[in-house]
């Protein structure tokens, strides 16, 4: 319920904490922020807490508040990470090995034929313009600049059609998955629709980018592997010292973070 009081042992978080604290907090809701805000200020409290039982006390960091320094400071006493072991690492660069790579680089051209999702008939009428399109380049695939340039509603069209260099990622998912799929000097023998309209393709060139292969990649991954270890492990200490605190005004599960 919004608007009420929360308890964290002898600690009174009061609504107007809570409700400063929601614009950190976006949701679908009203109620899922106020529960979100609520649940932060529940941890830190309980984290607070801990750091005085302990007796933290510390210099704050730039930009550091005074309770995020006792907190960090507070975690870093309490909470050791192992470093990851090599086969650890191997099987998680194995498994995310894409993360790992350049992004691939090419060069299209495309004739858009304007047809929004919501206008069928104007659909198949560009599916029919664009199917005859390319069986018009079938037999002369130097005519797609000018074809481009009568019929396409891109702004590529006063250069014939012609994208420039691209990289993974810079088109619709719908058009790349296609442009990907294609031999350097290939034109798409079928119509490719998006929620732009109905396209026409032509890849010119492609570079697919290199893997780094693990040794390369350890640095990061190891890092990455130390972070994932170091957030589940915050996560296991506020549980324990969650279990031992008194909640009101709060469910003990929804101020408590997942551990995976």
């Amino acid at each position: 319920m919004m608007g009420h009081a929360i308890r964290v042992n002898a600690e009174d978080i009061p609504p107007s904490a809570i409700a400063a604290e929601m614009q950190f907090h976006p949701a679908a809701t009203p109620s899922e922020a106020w529960r979100q805000a609520a649940s932060a200020l529940a941890i830190r409290a309980l984290l607070l807490q801990e750091a005085d039982r302990c007796g933290v006390v510390t210099d704050q960091e730039p930009g550091e508040g005074p309770d995020e320094a006792r907190i960090r400071v507070l975690l870093a006493r309490e909470i050791t990470v192992e470093e990851p072991d090599e086969g650890a690492a191997i099987a998680w660069f194995q498994a995310n090995r894409r993360r790992f790579r350049g992004r691939d680089v090419y060069e299209a051209a495309h004739i858009l034929l304007p047809a929004t999702s919501d206008d069928q008939t104007r659909r198949d009428k560009a599916k029919l313009l664009a199917a005859s399109l390319i069986a018009h380049l079938s037999k002369d695939p130097g005519a797609f600049a000018t074809l481009a340039r009568a019929h396409s509603a891109c702004a590529s069209a006063e250069v014939g059609g012609v994208l420039g260099q691209m990289s993974r990622g810079d088109l619709v998912d719908e058009v790349e998955t296609f442009i990907l799929a294609m031999e350097p000097g290939q034109i798409c023998p079928v119509p490719v629709t998006s929620r732009h309209g109905v396209h026409v393709l032509r890849l010119d060139r492609l570079e697919v980018a290199a893997e780094m292969d693990f040794s390369t990649a350890r640095p990061f991954v190891e890092r990455e592997l130390r972070a994932r270890s170091w957030q589940h492990a915050v996560a296991r200490y506020i549980r324990v010292h969650a279990g031992r605190s008194q909640f009101v005004g709060i469910t003990l599960e929804s101020a408590l973070p997942p551990v995976r």
